[in-house]
């Protein structure tokens, strides 16, 4: 009976014990989260904690800036065909275009072709009115205010080193006088990125750091020669905002608004978020968030060479820099000033804007087209394929890769 119940007992303060030891971790656990929560203004690391992996409705999340919508907005005409002006079996392999949209997390897809609108279809919950983040189809904004500011000698040259305007940069390394404007827009800066998937690495420091100006002046690492390598970095575009904000004297959201957002004729404003309400300062890797069919007007902008409705909005050499397929002035095949480029049998030399989660707005010159896809994510499906593939079926070529 007596070891019966010493037995018990020892189970009864084993089980008290596991169970204030589950209470302690979990109390602990409770505190790191919310400790986070307060602090997410603040920290990078508890943005990383809480926020987790990008999402399409983090506009919500970060603070952010107005882009001001003109007075008088442009609507693209309605072509023929519309809304569904686009082959049902464009894309090989899915009979219905508009059930595997809906079925790959599509919010928006447009088609324009010769500037009227032929296909204009939401999914998902999403309408012409919503708002869509673009990720990094912010870097191609951030491209075409670059080539204005270039125009307008706010800035003397794409080769100027950025110490010209950043001269502070000299003082922790005189390394980065080599650097220039162009390795900083074609991504062959030479300097440190590191994606690692924690809030540690350079990936969540450059999404989710509450002071991106410290981030970008003082703590990018030259590990490289620049202009010897394409490397995809998201200290390049903070390094731009930068320069953009001292050259201009406005802030980037401001200059936008002037420069490309009102003489697009945009239908609605747009918000650039920010890295937090008390540094101010844009989002410049990924951060500007509007409506679907004011985010094609930038592909209408570059068909156009930078011309659009009568007014020369970006210099036409700047839009055929940025654009070529070449490595004539930079390291890569694949990407030049902002733009990912591209060749095919059928469709010749096009490009596109590409933002993370599947955002696409891309230009095909010879087929006159803009085509524009918006989502929550990229689904099963092969984005550049699958458009390129409906712009070939819309030109008549048909085949494959």
């Amino acid at each position: 009976m007596n070891d019966s119940e010493t037995r018990s007992q020892r189970l009864n303060r084993r089980t008290r014990a596991f169970a204030w030891i589950a209470l302690i971790v979990v109390l602990g656990v409770g505190a790191i989260y919310l400790a986070a929560w307060l602090g997410r203004d603040y920290s990078t690391a508890a943005r990383a904690l809480i926020w987790m992996d990008s999402q399409v409705d983090d506009y919500t999340r970060f603070a952010s800036r107005q882009i001001d919508a003109p007075s008088a907005s442009f609507h693209y005409d309605k072509g023929p065909g519309y809304p569904d002006g686009l082959p049902d079996d464009a894309v090989p392999g899915n009979a219905d275009l508009n059930v595997m949209l809906a079925a790959n997390k599509t919010t928006a897809f447009i088609a324009i072709r010769d500037d009227k609108l032929i296909y204009e279809r939401y999914f998902n919950g999403a309408n012409r009115y919503s708002t869509e983040t673009s990720f990094s189809i912010s870097k191609s904004f951030n491209s075409a205010m670059l080539g204005r500011a270039i125009a307008d000698h706010r800035i003397g040259s794409i080769d100027d080193p950025i110490t010209r305007y950043l001269p502070e940069l000299l003082q922790r390394d005189p390394r980065f006088a080599q650097i220039t404007i162009r390795h900083l827009v074609s991504m062959s800066s030479g300097l440190r990125y590191r994606e690692t998937g924690t809030p540690w690495g350079d990936d969540a420091k450059t999404y989710y750091a509450p002071d991106l100006r410290k981030l970008a002046l003082e703590e990018t690492e030259i590990v490289e020669p620049p202009g010897q390598r394409f490397h995809y970095n998201n200290f390049n575009p903070l390094l731009i905002g930068l320069i953009l904000e001292r050259v201009t004297g406005k802030r980037v959201a401001d200059y936008m608004a002037e420069t490309v957002w009102k003489p697009l004729g945009a239908e609605g404003a747009a918000t650039w978020s920010l890295d937090s309400h008390w540094s101010g300062f844009e989002k410049m890797e990924s951060g500007i968030n509007g409506r679907a069919i004011d985010f094609v007007k930038l592909g209408s902008l570059y068909l156009h060479r930078g011309q659009w409705r009568g007014k020369q909005v970006i210099p036409a050499e700047w839009v055929d820099q940025s654009t070529r397929y070449t490595t004539d002035t930079d390291p890569a095949l694949k990407y030049q000033y902002g733009w990912w480029t591209f060749h095919r049998e059928g469709l010749g030399d096009y490009y596109a804007a590409i933002g993370n989660k599947g955002q696409y707005v891309f230009v095909f010159p010879q087929q006159r087209m803009v085509i524009l896809r918006q989502g929550i994510e990229r689904g099963s499906i092969d984005w550049p394929k699958a458009i390129s593939d409906i712009a070939l079926a819309v030109s008549g070529h048909g085949g494959q890769h």
